[in-house]
């Protein structure tokens, strides 16, 4: 018979999960490194939204959907990382109810988070491809407009995700003290990972070619290569720019967000809650601390208003107005 002190409820012998037992040095590590990374995702992430929205200068369509995507990110650090990282180590102890609403805190921010690089592409699609019809076609009322209705289908979608698991929670627990919950990897691999993806790449292979037509003319001093690309030279390499920072924040995406759906073409279900289901979610929660990331090595507006927020220049009457560009 096994010790009480190996039960996640000791009252309950025949019927109770044993307390997961990883060695203690390998458990304190990781569970320092992903405090850190959960601390350091929230943290840079709230440096990006505070940035936009309180800089005037940066109150552009482009930045308001990576107000979207740095909204998500820090809900992941804020919420879905703690959490995932108690509920991985330790027994659950909340009830089957709570087991099941608790999935529906990750589905939200990273649905949003697909939907939110749709945008991006979109944006650069248009910026690129069509500038002369830029301003006229991607406004912020379209962009905000968009992003509402990118966050209220997330919400609606992990709702019917977890729709099942509500109505009968627990049902694919074998003992108390376990919280799994099993997704239709069919369904989520199409809507959450086909349907984008699909789109994300398309649009930014016509990128790709465009900002390579483009690149080729600034080096040849040519101003225009053809009607739609006779914008100011600056301007051109300004959105250039732009589409290669946002194309590795996409690359980034794909990179962190295909071993999870990739796995779904191999079994068609994730058992959520087992190891290499925690592995691959972990992979993708880290994708919210890179974007930030990623922010401050290409883009001199993020670290110039960083250094204004954390001198607290951001206090002053008038820092809204600060030339942040």
């Amino acid at each position: 018979m096994m010790e009480e002190d190996e039960l996640c409820f000791p009252q309950l012998l025949n019927t109770s999960c044993k307390k997961p037992k990883p060695p203690r040095s390998e458990a304190v590590l990781i569970y320092t490194l992903l405090f850190f990374i959960s601390v350091l995702t929230a943290a840079l992430n709230l440096l990006v939204i505070i940035s936009i929205s309180h800089y005037r200068e940066l109150h552009s369509p482009t930045n308001l959907i990576l107000l979207s995507l740095a909204v998500s990110d820090f809900f992941v650090g804020l919420l879905v990382i703690p959490i995932e990282t108690l509920k991985t180590g330790f027994c659950w102890v909340l009830g089957d109810l709570m087991c099941a609403l608790y999935f529906l805190i990750p589905y939200i921010p990273i649905t949003a988070s697909a939907f939110n690089m749709v945008l991006i592409s979109v944006d650069r699609y248009v910026a690129i491809c069509d500038p002369m019809h830029y301003s006229t076609r991607i406004t912020d009322k379209v962009i905000n407009i968009s992003v509402c209705l990118c966050w209220t289908f997330s919400v609606f979608y992990s709702i019917f995700l977890s729709y099942d698991h509500l109505k009968q929670p627990g049902r694919y627990n074998s003992c108390y003290g376990e919280c799994l919950v099993n997704v239709a990897g069919d369904v989520d691999l199409v809507v959450a990972f086909i349907i984008p993806i699909t789109i994300i790449v398309t649009l930014y292979m016509r990128v790709f070619v465009v900002a390579v037509s483009q690149a080729r003319a600034m080096r040849s001093h040519v101003a225009a290569v053809t009607v739609q690309n006779s914008m100011p030279l600056m301007t051109m390499k300004s959105e250039l720019k732009a589409a290669r920072t946002l194309g590795i924040v996409v690359a980034v995406f794909l990179i962190c967000y295909s071993p999870y759906y990739c796995l779904t073409l191999t079994g068609g279900n994730i058992l959520i809650g087992s190891p290499i289901e925690a592995f691959m979610s972990f992979l993708m929660y880290f994708n919210s601390c890179l974007n930030p990331v990623i922010y401050a090595f290409f883009y001199p507006w993020f670290r110039k208003a960083v250094k204004h927020i954390v001198s607290l220049q951001i206090l002053r009457p008038d820092s809204s107005e600060t030339n942040i560009l």
